[in-house]
């Protein structure tokens, strides 16, 4: 058994069973091995930061690691950016990343880089193999060290011919790891505060987001009067009627700033306290007062729902029911608006539907006109990296478990993985995209505005995507999936409801 082989037996026993890979030579062997041992599901993407973007999608909605296979580090340099949003999703991944053979590195051949390096910015474990008879063990580490909680992304970079030589020897699952505990004395302190104090915020992150800890929290906040939010983007949030009717930190710094401006504790419940996306010239960077209390219930790898049962149950807090979000609203119509586009989700969404957003501007009030949808989760964009919307949707579609999954994608950052629809296309996925097309960087335009510049025409040059036009009903088309044009909201609503009836992609090109 050859190193290659160890590995594939390896990740396999540590329950990884989907690789999103773009190989080069040096995995060939790699490639070989899963081609001769049954049971790895096996997805190409078409560039790297749509593998990198798959597998975060895919942990969110499996709890459990895929492996990516990149080739060399400029193969792993090309996912980085939604490593990036990944890591800030606390999200778990292997990455098996390729490299030269052991003595041909020191020959800098063209591919030779500093791939460690590389990985270290987005990665909570790497590892470079040195021996074939240690690949299989590797594999199993760097598993067992992807699902550290809350989870974690693990670099395993393989030389040639640790892959290629004999003498393999395939490990076994370890241990997966526990989640640590709240300190009681967290608990505690969190409980006197919200007994004796003033306009309390329950800020909630994380696994926090999951239906069954809100509930918790909602019940806390119900016997306390303390208000909940969620922090400002996240990983999953679980959504729609029968959830809390829970809103976000704003994106904008003025909007945020008012939004908290009379909180005067904060209790984080696997969050951190808010802060700006961006300095801004003259506004603070901590979007809370200066003087409130800052509270600490749970870290990120805590378990919230164990500290927030306990807390529940320190106040002596009854149970409490949700409230009803109202009736379900029909479809908008006319001219394409956020807040129209929001209720057309809510009115046609199927049960059980994954959004994941990368609407940008466009889509920050779409938490507001969307409670009354059915149940659904959300997926938001982590890191700020954009080009992680057309990926995670995929990486969710194919973790799903058969879901619909709605891609609320705007049109300039869908540029940067637009490869995503190929990989849909040929695994023929459940993803409807809605691409926001108001061919601008309308995002810029803000943040231009923000640092106090108004743009002259270079400066609009270079936030505006039309001239030529981006045309993606064509775009679409060339990857193999079926689209159409919108130009008002009643013709986006019944595309969207007639591509959820269908099985697999659909593209939907909504003019604004």
């Amino acid at each position: 058994m050859n190193g290659a082989e160890s590995l594939v037996h390896s990740l396999l026993a540590s329950g990884i069973t989907t690789c999103f890979s773009n190989p080069g030579t040096s995995e060939m062997h790699f490639v070989a091995a899963l081609d001769r041992i049954p049971g790895m599901r096996c997805v190409l993407g078409m560039q790297e930061n749509v593998v990198t973007g798959m597998a975060d999608g895919y942990w969110r909605m499996t709890g459990n690691p895929a492996c990516t296979l990149l080739h060399c580090g400029p193969g792993l340099a090309n996912g980085l950016a939604n490593l990036h949003n990944a890591r800030r999703a606390r999200s778990g991944i292997v990455n098996i990343v390729g490299d030269m053979a052991t003595y041909h590195r020191p020959l800098d051949a063209q591919l030779t880089a500093d791939t460690e390096g590389f990985a270290r910015g987005v990665s909570g474990w790497v590892r470079t193999a040195t021996d074939a008879a240690q690949v299989g063990a590797e594999a199993a580490i760097a598993a067992q060290a992807a699902r550290t909680h809350p989870g974690q992304i693990a670099t395993l970079i393989l030389p040639a011919d640790t892959a290629w030589n004999e003498g393999g020897v395939p490990a076994a699952r370890l241990p997966d790891p526990v989640a640590p505990q709240a300190d009681p004395h967290a608990i505690r302190n969190a409980a006197q505060v919200l007994r004796t104090k003033s306009n309390v915020l329950i800020l909630l992150g994380g696994r926090a987001l999951r239906a069954d800890a809100q509930a918790l929290a909602h019940r806390i906040a119900a016997a306390t009067g303390a208000r909940m939010l969620g922090e400002m983007s996240n990983a999953r949030v679980e959504r729609g009627r029968g959830r809390p009717q829970l809103e976000r930190v704003p994106y904008p710094a003025d909007l945020a700033i008012a939004a908290l401006a009379d909180v005067q504790q904060i209790i984080l419940v696997n969050a951190k306290a808010p802060v700006g996306f961006f300095a801004y010239p003259g506004k603070p960077s901590l979007h809370y007062p200066p003087g409130a209390g800052v509270h600490v219930l749970t870290r990120y790898e805590h378990d919230p729902i164990a500290a927030l049962t306990a807390l529940a149950d320190e106040l002596g807090a009854p149970q409490a029911a949700i409230p009803d979000p109202g009736p379900r609203p029909e479809a908008a119509r006319g001219l394409p608006t956020p807040e129209g586009l929001a209720r057309c989700v809510a009115a046609t969404m199927p049960d059980d539907c994954i959004i994941a957003d990368e609407s940008v501007s466009f889509g920050r009030g779409f938490f507001k006109e969307t409670h009354t949808a059915p149940a659904h989760d959300w997926l938001q964009i982590t890191g700020g990296a954009i080009g992680c919307g057309m990926p995670l949707a995929t990486g969710a579609a194919i973790g799903g478990g058969g879901r619909r999954v709605l891609n609320l994608q705007a049109d300039g950052s869908a540029m940067y993985t637009l490869q995503s629809l190929w990989t849909q296309a040929r695994e023929k996925l459940p993803v409807t995209t809605v691409i926001l097309a108001n061919r601008k960087y309308q995002i810029l335009l803000g943040e231009y505005q923000s640092v106090g510049a108004n743009p002259g025409r270079t400066a609009m040059d270079m936030l505006d995507i039309g001239n030529p036009d981006l045309d993606w009903v064509k775009l679409a088309g060339g990857m193999g999936v079926e689209a159409a044009k919108a130009h008002s909201l009643e013709e986006c609503a019944a595309l969207m409801s007639q591509s959820f009836a269908q099985p697999g992609p659909f593209v939907v090109e909504l003019v604004i």
